[in-house]
């Protein structure tokens, strides 16, 4: 006999944790599935272990920093990947708890199973049946390859964080957020790193200011850039690999990582027994609610075709808990003027439109842009250089965006963000008294 739930999730990541403990908060009776960890994609496999080696990135060029400011024994010494990698699990470890506690505390029963729709309110887990009034698809996404010849030899971004050791040399295919921060992590814990990518700028869709300091700076931050270069065939050579790019030249590597986009996993869930279609990239279309067609199977996160962010997926599910089984029709997720960042070598972050978005439509528009060397590099003689930029509309003052490149950027850009959401205007930044001295100030003092 099948057993019966008001809401069924199926998966355990950020946004249908979030959707499983409010709509249990809110009375109803609540089942999640999960096959892996709990905490999907960003506690396991991304945000979180990415930042904690992209902090352990940043210490070697700290060192160069202190040396510069009189530390004479600053050196680190040699990197203990196994450490790094064993504190890193522990901590991952210690996040899967606390997910799984605040499900248990909310009432959440959770089952550690893959799941799949057996109808629009039917869902096998575990070798058991579940009647559920409402299903919830918050299944997130994976890694994809590119088709390229020799693709399967290449590592995915998800096994970065378990590598038994660090290579001596390594190859990043891939010009998107994802490949440019792991150039950045591998070069900064001392392996010989290329990034190779077939446009002549890395991050297609970013600000083209930003793209084009990133692409100056990757150089400095010891990775060689081999731009507009599509890499068409990866082989085994020796006891490594060899990348050939289009063009002829020819990279050796002990990996390859191949960090080509990801892609929803929607082909494992059943759809077609509850009679739900995807879009031709694997997406799946829902209305307000969250609601599929199926008008009682819902989805959140980046099994949508709506920004693959952490953040997005947990508001997602904030504004499917508060329609569904809050009565809150009036709740609704605005897509406007989301921050981001890239936690690269130099860091980025960004919210509201890029000039080129900003200037559709013939709107016009006035920029405002300032690059300069930041306080703390004041020493250095490696040229870091910050880059501030705020998009205005030029009739009615109001910023657009805001792009910034420097160290500290994503902890700035949360501000702005409010900012932007609220309406500022450009006479609202020049209004505002700056903290000195910062690089932050730059984006109230910019005329």
């Amino acid at each position: 006999m099948a057993r019966e739930c008001d809401l069924f999730v199926i998966g355990g990541g950020s946004g249908g944790v979030r959707a499983a403990r409010l709509a249990a908060q809110k009375g109803a009776n609540v089942v999640l599935a999960e096959k892996a960890a709990l905490g999907g994609t960003c506690v396991n496999v991304g945000c979180v272990p990415k930042k904690l080696f992209f902090y352990a990135a940043s210490f070697a060029a700290e060192e160069d920093a202190a040396r510069s400011y009189g530390w004479r024994e600053a050196a680190l010494g040699e990197l203990d990947w196994q450490t790094l990698r064993e504190n890193k699990n522990r901590e991952i470890a210690r996040l899967n708890g606390v997910y799984e506690k605040l499900l248990a505390d909310a009432g959440v029963q959770i089952i550690k199973a893959e799941a799949k729709l057996s109808g629009a309110n039917s869902v096998k887990a575990g070798g058991e049946e579940y009647k559920a009034a409402r299903v919830l698809l918050a299944c997130g996404g994976a890694p994809a390859r590119a088709k390229i010849s020799g693709a399967e030899l290449a590592a995915l971004s998800d096994d970065m964080f378990f590598l038994p050791q660090l290579p001596r040399r390594a190859v990043v295919v891939g010009g998107g957020y994802i490949a440019a921060e792991f150039a950045g992590i591998l070069s900064g814990l001392g392996v010989q790193t290329a990034i190779c990518y077939r446009a002549d700028l890395p991050l297609r869709g970013f600000d083209e200011d930003l793209r084009k300091h990133l692409a100056e700076h990757l150089p400095r931050a010891g990775v060689q850039v081999c731009a507009g270069a599509a890499p068409e065939k990866i082989e085994k050579d020796g006891g490594g690999f060899r990348v050939s790019l289009a063009g002829g030249a020819q990279l050796p590597a002990d990996l390859v990582l191949m960090a080509t986009g990801r892609k929803p996993e929607t082909g494992a869930l059943g759809l077609e027994n509850a009679g739900i279609q995807t879009r031709a990239n694997g997406t799946i279309p829902v209305d307000d609610d969250f609601a599929t067609e199926a008008k009682t199977v819902y989805a959140v996160g980046d099994i949508l075709q709506t920004p693959a962010l952490t953040p997005v997926a947990t508001a997602e599910a904030e504004v499917f808990a508060a329609r569904v089984f809050g009565g809150e029709k009036t709740a609704k997720m605005d897509y406007e003027n989301i921050a981001t960042a890239v936690f690269s070598n130099p860091p980025l972050a960004t919210v509201g439109l890029t000039e080129e978005k900003a200037k559709e439509g013939g709107r016009k528009i006035k920029v405002f842009r300032s690059e300069f060397s930041p306080l703390r590099a004041s020493f250095s003689k490696k040229g870091e250089r910050a880059l501030m930029k705020m998009i205005t509309d030029e009739q009615s003052g109001k910023v657009l965006g805001v792009h910034i490149a420097g160290k500290d950027c994503a902890e700035m850009i949360q501000g702005f963000a409010l900012a932007l959401r609220l309406g500022a205007k450009k006479s609202d930044f020049d209004s505002t008294v700056g903290v000195h001295p910062t690089s932050a100030e730059e984006l109230v003092t910019m005329r």
